[in-house]
This record gives structure tokens, sequence and C-alpha cells, in this order.
């Protein structure tokens, strides 16, 4: 599975590759930056581990068999929201499955039948606004961890520790001071340089999306 840096805004040029079904290496690119973001909405929706690993399967079917007739256009709407519905209608269809294994109902015989069509109709479709935000929410944390991600690689390894235990893990600036040997200057002056490189890849992340 891919680390958060391999989590990417997926930009036009790879949109355009994976309109051909047999370019694996573009398809595995697509499903190493995505994969993890449907999965944990998933599994923010209420779904268990195996329902939401087989929501990333499916939405991951459904997306290389619409990719033939997909057309970006940002005057209709932005590509991560195009998946954003197809995920969340993957999710709807684990949710209908798990109502019908778990809600049968005993027939005259002592045999259970499957509820009826008009009780499947009344479920959720997970197309909600609190799906929407949930997808929104889970986008944004994948955008940060991959902003933290490339500045860890950017900055000295201990100012990451620093920024890392004072401003990630939240501890205190004196027992930063006291855990690492430096001075309370140097974890002040840490957490501005670091948190502004971290904001400013967060923007131009942000401003890359599609």
């Amino acid at each position: 599975m891919a680390e958060p840096e391999r989590f990417l805004p997926t930009r036009q040029s790879l949109l355009s590759r994976l309109k051909n079904w047999d370019d694996h290496d573009s398809w595995r690119d697509f499903f190493e930056m995505y994969w993890r973001l449907i999965y944990d909405v998933a599994r923010k929706a209420g779904l268990q581990d195996a329902e939401a690993q087989d929501v990333v399967q499916e939405t991951i079917v459904a997306v290389a068999g619409q990719m033939q007739d997909f057309r970006y256009d940002p005057t209709r709407g932005r590509f991560k929201g195009w998946l954003c519905q197809i995920t969340r209608r993957r999710i709807a269809d684990q949710l209908r499955k798990r109502y019908r294994e778990t809600n049968r109902q005993p027939d005259a015989t002592g045999s259970s039948t499957i509820i009826s069509q008009e009780a499947l109709e009344e479920l959720p479709d997970a197309s909600t606004k609190p799906m929407d935000e949930i997808w929104e929410q889970q986008w944004q944390q994948h955008l940060s961890a991959l902003a933290l991600a490339r500045i860890k690689k950017k900055v000295r390894p201990e100012h990451f520790q620093i920024f890392d235990l004072y401003v990630l893990q939240g501890w205190t600036v004196t027992k930063v001071a006291k855990a690492l040997g430096v001075s309370i200057a140097l974890i002040y002056v840490t957490r501005h340089r670091v948190g502004a490189l971290v904001k400013k890849e967060l923007k131009r992340l942000q401003s890359e999306e599609i």
C-alpha cells in the first residue's frame, strides 16, 4: 500500500492516460494515489474493513468503466467530486448488501426471506451532505499528510523532530527542550519556519487539484 507522500491530486495528464486500459503504470499510479482516500471515507461512513476494501475495488472498477467517456470540464465540477459520487454509490451498495444479509424475515415455513425492495429503497444512499463533508475532510487530511511528508525531506531531521513533537504531538515547549536538549528560542523559531513551509506546500497542492 502507498505511503502518504504518494498521494497526489490527479492531473489532467494522468486522466488522459487512464483512457488506455492497457496503461498499467498509470492505473497503478491512480490506485496508489486514491485507494487510501476511498478506504478512509468508506470506514468513516461506517463500513467494516472488508466492506471498505470492496468499496475501493468496486470504485476503481467503476472509474475504469467510465473513463472512456469521461471529459474533464472544470465548469461542470472537479474530478474529485466525480470520484466522490462514484465512491459513495459503492458505499451505498455495501450498506444495502449488509442490510439484506442482516435483516431477513422468517416466512411461515421458518425459512428466511430477503426484505422487500421497497424497504431497501428507503435506505440512505450515501449521497447526503454529511458524506460530502466526510469526503472533503479526508481529502484535506491526505493533502496535509503529503505536505508534511514532502517538507520532512527538505528540512534538517532535528528541526522536523522539534516541529513534530511541539506542533503535531502537542508537547509543551519545556518538555521538548528537555527531551531534545535544545533552547526554547530554537523551538519557537523552528515551529515558525517549518510551519510556514508546510502551509506553503499545502497551498501549492490545493492549487493543483482538478
